[in-house]
């Protein structure tokens, strides 16, 4: 049964990072990470600050100290010329007070100002490799908008081709049709020429119409046949020859049935 929901879960899991793969865009976490980073700067400078200003409180404590411990010392000095040693003794007991604090005061300083230096070093490393990483990041996103962009290119020129792809196949179908169309018309007017069919328009042809017909089309082929062997020959074909060569056998039965009559 284990293993059984350990299959279910990884199957799960697995689904979900398909999900997550297809609704994730790089930019949007490039943007997120790049405002982590500059959160993270924005507190070391906030660091930085609040370390500079304790340092300066202290200086301005010190300074305090230091004006209080001279006036203890001029007050014994003046307690001491009035013969009030017992006056003297207490300030100066008092400046020896405020010097131990000076002396706390001076260590405190010296450790915030250490603990600054390090700050400003860190926040000027960390700058740096915001600035780097900024830079990189709006590389990547353009190239990613490029990629993107040309992806979508590619996507819609594929979706071109397969409907010109679609297109050419109805081309094709249509160009067939006109093909079988215009095949049964030739078929049909042959059939109508040997008077298989009767002509629908109410004009048919007789048997002497089609072999006048015949002859007229043999006419030309001859015609032509003359012509080219007047070209093999190197010779020319008298006009009479190439229109009519029917016409000299006419004029020929004409002469032998004038000598009869004679």
């Amino acid at each position: 049964m284990a293993g059984i929901f350990e299959r279910i879960a990884l199957m799960f899991r697995t689904k979900a990072n398909k999900a997550l793969d297809k609704y994730e865009d790089p930019r949007e976490t490039l943007d997120y990470s790049y405002e982590r980073q500059l959160d993270l700067l924005r507190k070391v400078r906030r660091g930085v600050a609040d370390v500079a200003t304790s340092r300066k409180r202290v200086e301005l404590q010190a300074q305090q100290m230091n004006g209080e411990i001279e006036k203890l010392q001029a007050a014994a000095q003046r307690a001491l010329e009035a013969n009030r040693e017992d006056l003297a003794r207490e300030a100066l007991t008092r400046k020896a007070g405020l010097q131990q604090q000076l002396g706390d005061l001076q260590t405190q300083h010296a450790q915030l100002q250490g603990e600054e230096e390090k700050l400003v070093r860190a926040s000027t490393r960390l700058q740096a490799k915001v600035d780097a990483f900024r830079t990189r990041k709006e590389t990547i996103k353009a190239t990613y908008s490029a990629a993107e962009a040309q992806t979508r290119i590619n996507e819609a020129f594929s979706g071109i081709s397969e409907e010109m792809g679609d297109v050419g196949l109805a081309i094709q179908r249509a160009e067939d049709k006109t093909m079988q169309l215009q095949a049964r018309a030739g078929a049909v007017d042959e059939l109508l020429a040997s008077g298989a069919l009767e002509d629908p328009s109410g004009y048919a042809k007789d048997d002497i119409t089609r072999e006048l017909d015949a002859l007229a089309s043999d006419s030309s082929v001859e015609n032509e046949l003359a012509a080219m062997r007047a070209q093999l020959t190197g010779g020319a074909a008298t006009t009479a020859q190439i229109d009519a060569p029917g016409e000299s056998d006419a004029a020929e039965s004409s002469a032998t049935q004038k000598e009869g009559q004679a």
